[in-house]
């Protein structure tokens, strides 16, 4: 039986890099976010402390969704965190 001819592999070219480059967050970022975690949590630890007369008294119980919107803030800059 006869053998059938190697075929020529072609050269593939090179898949182009993505032009966009990251670059890294400003220094002021990580600082940021962490300290808006860090004030949402003790905003709502100190409204339950004081047992609702600290930070906002004519807020009520919506100091806790004011802390936890400040900490949420800060969460969602953990998804445009860059090293």
């Amino acid at each position: 039986m006869p053998e059938s001819k190697p075929r020529k592999k072609t050269a593939r070219p090179a898949e182009p890099v993505s032009t966009q480059a990251y670059k890294p967050n400003p220094v002021w970022f990580k600082p940021v976010m962490f300290g808006l975690m860090i004030i949402g949590l003790l905003w709502i630890i100190t409204f339950y402390i004081s047992e609702g007369q600290l930070p906002v008294q004519a807020w009520e119980s919506w100091n806790i969704l004011a802390g936890f919107g400040i900490a949420i803030v800060g969460f969602l800059m953990t998804t445009r965190w860059r090293s």
